[in-house]
């Protein structure tokens, strides 16, 4: 699967937020990139809607044919469809090796995943969209865990706090997914409704 990778300060900047998380860079310079990056901007529906579908798509790494089809998946789910999107996205393998503090970003959990240093529930998954389910276990391959990345990860665990619905294991570099998120778990600053307003405009 294609993904995305310019770098993320212009995007950051571009929609006002920090979409890595801790980006000196962004800190530095709190506006749009560009010599017009400082320049009054025309605020209307359809932009604000925009930003917010950008703003959920480049924080998890996906591109724009992907995302739509989650919204397609989400729409046909019961329950509110901005919940629904947000859940979807956050059950990404990728996500939640970052989530779970063994990766510093998506993009290196992504990799992490790509590379098939991960195991679900004991077989080898190598493919960041793959999407966990509730009691699904995902541990660090054996030879993997004397890796640096994850002698990294077991030395820097505790410094992000992991979300209540999963259970990190750092001295096994194992995750364990309790439940699937609900949108009180999701810290993404995202208005998900402003999303299903852009798309069911389509």
């Amino acid at each position: 699967m294609a993904r995305y990778t310019g770098p993320m300060t212009k995007k950051s900047r571009r929609l006002g937020v920090d979409l890595v998380g801790g980006d000196a860079a962004f800190e530095r310079r709190p506006y749009p990139p560009g010599m017009h990056g400082r320049a009054r901007v025309k605020e209307s529906e359809y932009r604000a809607q925009l930003q917010e579908k950008q703003k959920a798509r480049i924080s998890y790494g996906v591109l724009e044919r992907q995302f739509y089809n989650y919204y397609v998946e989400a729409s046909r789910r019961t329950g509110k469809t901005g919940d629904n999107l947000l859940q979807l996205l956050e059950c990404r393998l990728d996500n939640v090796v970052y989530r779970a503090g063994f990766a510093r970003t998506r993009r290196h959990a992504r990799q992490l995943v790509s590379h098939g240093h991960f195991l679900v529930n004991g077989k080898k998954v190598n493919i960041p969209s793959y999407q966990v389910a509730q009691y699904d276990v995902i541990d660090v391959r054996e030879k993997s865990i004397e890796t640096t990345p994850f002698i990294v990860a077991r030395e820097t665990h505790g410094e992000r706090v992991v979300p209540a619905w999963l259970e990190a294991v750092p001295s096994r570099m194992r995750i364990l997914v309790h439940s699937r998120p609900v949108r009180a778990q999701i810290d993404v600053p995202v208005q998900e409704q402003l999303i299903v307003e852009f798309y069911s405009k389509k």
